[in-house]
């Protein structure tokens, strides 16, 4: 395994931090992960060592004011920022990197930016993969969200501590994720007012995605609850679409007890959609990300 650590230049001129991970043998596709709020790259650690051996290259970056990436914590100027910074790693990775096949993962918020991105730049993905997506009802005080809103507008950068029961993540007390310093649990009312927005518009679009989908979804998971998974993908009009969920199982199921049956899961998913390719091999090795106009911004 080559473990790669650097910056990219995204949104505005901001140095994020990222990493990868390349497998010894035959490179034979490449996994972008996006994570979730107060998260960062390097909780995905399971996931690389399960998928390194068969074949598959792992990019995860820390989203802006995320992780060891620079700027306020929890803090957007707009929605736009999160994308292009997604658009820019993934051309990164094409332009320094063999041209393979490019599923694109994310979770929790991580998938509200990966599925709003897929929609709007279907033809650079060979798959997407959202986990715990942030859609539909998520369970954020009414108060806090309330406030965000107002906010946004005339005191944008305004910081609040988000209401997440720690317990809600995962089953077992894991002192390496609950204290984990690199976490944090701040948002501010922009980047609450810019995801809702965001998550209205992904809802409402949902079904011109265009891109075969995965979605898993833990039936305890008491923060991004099933019921919005489920809705999002039955507007979803692709025949190419799956959905599994685990029972009993928190937020961050893929760190859970029995992640390796999620990760396996993810593989023959994996595995089935590079598989349908082997005839084309062009198709899964020439994947090309569009130049991102300035229209490709609007809502």
């Amino acid at each position: 395994m080559t473990h790669i650590e650097g910056t990219f230049t995204g949104a505005g001129g901001l140095n994020l931090y990222y990493q990868s991970w390349q497998p010894e043998g035959e490179l034979r596709a490449i996994i972008a992960i996006v994570h979730g709020f107060g998260a960062h790259s390097g909780l995905f650690v399971d996931a690389v060592q399960h998928l390194l051996p068969r074949g598959y290259a792992t990019y995860a970056f820390d989203l802006r004011g995320h992780g060891r990436s620079p700027g306020q914590r929890g803090h957007i100027n707009s929605w736009a920022e999160l994308r292009e910074d997604l658009h820019t790693f993934l051309t990164r990775i094409q332009e320094r990197g063999p041209s393979c096949a490019c599923f694109l993962w994310g979770h929790s918020l991580g998938a509200a930016i990966a599925v709003d991105y897929a929609l709007r730049f279907p033809q650079s993905l060979q798959g997407l993969v959202l986990t715990a997506p942030a859609l539909g009802k998520v369970n954020l005080p009414v108060l806090q969200v309330a406030l965000g809103r107002m906010l946004s507008q005339v005191w944008p950068n305004f910081s609040l501590k988000v209401s997440l029961d720690k317990n809600s993540k995962l089953h077992s007390a894991n002192v390496i994720h609950t204290q984990d310093p690199l976490r944090h649990e701040y948002g501010t009312a922009r980047l609450a007012a810019e995801f809702f927005a965001t998550e209205k518009w992904v809802e409402s679009h949902a079904s011109e995605l265009q891109v075969p989908l995965l979605i898993m979804y833990s039936s305890a998971d008491s923060i991004t609850p099933p019921e919005g998974s489920m809705a999002f993908f039955q507007k979803v009009s692709l025949p190419d679409k799956e959905c599994y969920e685990y029972p009993g199982d928190y937020h961050d199921f893929h760190l859970e007890v029995n992640y390796q049956k999620v990760l396996g899961d993810l593989v023959n998913w994996l595995e089935k959609h590079l598989e349908a390719e082997i005839g084309n091999p062009s198709a899964r090795c020439m994947i090309k990300i569009p130049t991102l106009q300035p229209e490709n911004f609007t809502r």
